[in-house]
């Protein structure tokens, strides 16, 4: 062979010392014979025996394994080299101060040029190693697959890169949909509130406690705004000598049904506190309608931004003003000077609508833009300039209608619902009592 020809092989050599050695798995191969011909470093640190004790030795019997072992552990690997594909292993072998290692082993047969069987490699871990190893691919497709909770990987540039099936249902995407696509355009309101955390993880690693974050989304039927109790981990490479980000992992539960339903207890909690507070500061008035101003003054709180207190004269088809929060600036509900005209409600006006059901009537104003135009929506119904929502509920005390209370949210507000118009009634019934003790005197 010419120098340079040895010189190749020797590099060629070297290549592959170089390579088995940088194996994160033991190896170790076998010629046809079963002497050992390669032993890399990590298998030296399993078992402890050194590449140069080990190479070069005939079976594994005496010193690999016990020859009780070496039998049945030979003859797997025989027939590894003359099955084709992988056969997977598990068996004892020795370590060099003589305690056992389980260890659980792949092994394929190697050809030669003439395609028969030359030998065979077995690429082999500690049993418990392989086992987390296998745990966690476990986990990681279970939560990808089959888990009971949103998974969204994102990249660190806050694109998804993976998306289970949970996640898919919870932001209404297919699991591929949203791959590689920003975050808005499955998530409409508070995905601002979403990437800051997830920037805030990329920067700062893994937050100590959950998160709950309120956030809208599309779904066949409108948009949903929906709760979503998120915890967040930073993924990093483990293969890097300094942590290089890789992304993050959001996991979430949707809790929209559990909050709402807090919300509302806290809600009718308050409301209630509020109607005890009211009767007892309208125990306190001598004048039947000054408690009746009491209870409008107590029900506005985290309710309505303004109150009207209107009653019925003449035929019963007319309203007069007797009370109303100030027109001009914040203040309590107070009588109107000069009550007494009445009021140019015109046909189909919420308050003679409601008069006409002996019942609760909703209105809203929902122009865009608001403005000038939600100003002249108001206008015509000689409410406050502001008022978007209204609210109107029909006094009814002894059997007889003796007016109407409207109450008023400005755009800045939601509508009023259904559960905003039993508070509103429950009110009403207490004006409505204050009102019919007032009529003589009115």
């Amino acid at each position: 062979m010419s120098a340079s020809g040895s010189d190749t092989a020797r590099a060629g050599g070297d290549l592959l010392t170089a390579l088995l050695d940088g194996m994160d798995a033991a190896l170790c191969a076998f010629d046809a014979d079963g002497v050992v011909t390669h032993w890399n470093r990590e298998a030296e640190r399993i078992l402890g025996w050194p590449a140069g004790e080990a190479v070069g030795r005939r079976g594994l019997s005496g010193w690999a394994a016990r020859p009780a072992d070496a039998a049945d552990v030979e003859a797997r690997l025989r027939a590894a080299m003359d099955a084709p594909g992988r056969r997977v292993h598990e068996f004892a072998l020795l370590h060099k101060n003589g305690g056992r290692v389980l260890v659980r082993t792949q092994a394929a047969g190697v050809r030669g040029a003439d395609g028969r069987a030359a030998g065979v490699y077995c690429a082999f871990g500690e049993v418990h190693a392989q086992l987390d190893f296998e745990r966690s691919v476990a986990l990681s497709e279970a939560l990808f697959d089959d888990a009971s909770w949103g998974v969204v990987v994102v990249d660190a540039d806050l694109r998804p890169a993976v998306v289970n099936a949970h996640a898919a249902r919870a932001l209404g995407v297919g699991r591929t949909t949203l791959l590689g696509r920003p975050l808005g355009e499955a998530v409409l309101q508070g995905v601002e509130q979403l990437e800051a955390a997830l920037e805030h993880v990329l920067a700062e690693g893994t937050p100590r406690s959950p998160a709950e974050l309120w956030a809208t989304v599309r779904a066949p039927d409108g948009e949903r705004r929906r709760c979503w109790r998120s915890g967040f981990l930073r993924l990093a490479s483990p293969l890097s000598q300094e942590p290089a980000p890789l992304g993050v992992a959001w996991l979430f539960q949707d809790v929209t049904e559990a909050r709402l339903a807090e919300q509302e207890a806290d809600r009718l909690r308050f409301r209630s506190s509020q109607l005890h507070r009211a009767g007892s500061a309208a125990a306190e008035c001598e004048d039947p309608l000054d408690a009746a101003t009491a209870y409008l003054d107590f029900a506005l709180a985290g309710f309505a931004d303004d109150a009207l207190l209107d009653l019925v004269r003449g035929d019963g088809s007319r309203l007069v003003r007797v009370a109303a929060t100030p027109a001009d600036a914040p203040g309590p509900v107070a009588r109107v000077a000069g009550a007494g005209l009445p009021l140019p409600y015109g046909p189909g006006h919420p308050a003679l609508r409601a008069l006409d059901r002996v019942g609760a009537v909703r209105a809203s104003h929902w122009a865009a833009g608001g403005g000038d135009a939600e100003a002249g929506w108001a206008a015509e119904r000689h409410w406050p300039g502001d008022a978007a929502h209204a609210l109107c509920a029909v006094l009814r005390s002894r059997g007889r209608t003796l007016g109407v209370v409207t109450f008023l949210r400005s755009a800045s507000r939601p509508a009023f619902e259904r559960p905003d118009v039993a508070y509103a009634e429950s009110v009403a019934v207490r004006v409505a009592a204050s009102v019919d003790l007032a009529q003589p005197a009115v």
